[in-house]
């Protein structure tokens, strides 16, 4: 039976942040605005770990707003269509995956863009899962449009919450932080539950977090695979419950270009601009299971990788990349702190500086 390959998409894939994007372009200093409410975010599944919250719900909490600046779904599906950049040799890399295991995407990014995905690389959208979300079918007041451009525009001017390392309480946060706290509760929780545009939140399921992780479960259950012989890819907050679910039951679960939140859950740690080293990873993994695969990253080379049987021709394109070899690294709590710091860093000179730091 062919292993199974989950893959996380912007990140391990591509090189988006497709709700990101979406707010620069149609809310005016849509990149401030996005990255306080990402902040914000973090905030309430990371230290308030809140009951029920899923990390990545910036993509249900931007919603209203991009509906009140008259935001499309034809519009969502044109931009992120015209706007995919892919990671390097990632068509090349998931057609080698193919012909070795079951390959799906899991992914936060809303469905807009994962069919544009699909439709670039030809991959197939039922080996998808992702947020599902139809702008079109809201119907908003224009008194309702009005107050809703205004709070947007009144947090593209706050200043991005600080999270104190180890926070895990709403008293760990400085007085500043914690009225900045109170303002976006304000907001998520009072303002816009009492408007009409409320639907949008409780009909929207965000594909962050522990529904990652509940995807893999699905998708494990549909196939009838065990868990030994799933690989998944995740970089972010939104694959911490995924990325751990499949480091626990014995698969393997690698951080690709992740930050501090992937590389702290993941087996292993990739820092690559090509994704030909995902290929070689698979490929050794569905070869010889996990802890023959951990042993050949533990001295990450081409002799390494020759002995395990691993197509030749695929591992000389990884090590003659032409902007460098890529970084392997098994992740223990003595190395923990420098990959997460070397893995951000060069997160930050694959997808950009505003992308890069994201949760």
């Amino acid at each position: 039976m062919k292993g199974l390959f989950v893959s996380d998409c912007e990140g391990p894939i591509s090189k988006n942040d497709n709700a990101y994007e979406l707010s620069v372009k149609f809310i005016p200093n849509g990149d401030r605005f996005f990255c306080n409410v990402s902040r914000y975010d973090d905030v309430l599944a990371d230290v308030f770990n809140k009951p029920g919250y899923m990390a990545g719900s910036t993509l249900k909490l931007i919603l209203p707003f991009l509906k009140a600046y008259d935001v499309t779904d034809h519009q969502m599906e044109k931009f992120s269509s015209d706007n995919i950049i892919l990671i390097e040799d990632t068509q090349n890399a998931l057609k080698h995956i193919e012909s070795i295991a079951e390959r799906y995407i899991v992914s936060t990014s809303y469905e807009h863009y994962i069919k544009a995905l699909c439709n670039t690389i030809n991959f197939p959208y039922k080996n998808t899962y992702c947020t599902k979300v139809s702008l079109d079918s809201v119907t908003m007041m224009s008194q309702e449009k009005n107050i809703l451009c205004e709070i947007a525009q009144e947090i593209s001017q706050m200043p991005l919450i600080a999270i104190p390392s180890n926070a895990k309480s709403f008293a760990d946060f400085s007085l500043e932080d914690q009225a900045l706290i109170k303002r976006f509760d304000e907001i998520f929780r009072e303002i816009l539950q009492m408007s009409a545009v409320s639907k949008i939140f409780s009909n929207v399921v965000v594909v962050g977090g522990e529904q990652k992780a509940e995807s893999i479960r699905d998708i494990v259950k549909c196939l009838k695979v065990s868990f030994e012989n799933v690989m998944y890819v995740g970089d972010s907050i939104t694959d911490v419950e995924a990325l751990r679910l499949v480091k626990e039951n014995g698969g393997l679960s690698v951080s690709f270009n992740g930050n501090s939140y992937a590389v702290k859950n993941a087996d292993a740690a990739v820092i690559s601009e090509s994704n030909l080293v995902t290929a070689v990873i698979a490929d050794v993994f569905y070869r010889l299971g996990r802890e023959e695969t951990l042993k050949v990253m533990r001295s990450w080379g081409e002799a390494s990788l020759g002995s395990g049987g691993v197509d030749l021709g695929l591992v000389k394109q990884v090590f003659e990349f032409k902007r460098g070899r890529p970084k392997v690294q098994i992740v223990t709590s003595e190395n923990m702190s420098l990959i997460v710091a070397e893995s951000s860093e060069f997160r930050k000179s694959v997808r950009g500086v505003a992308i890069g730091r994201l949760g």
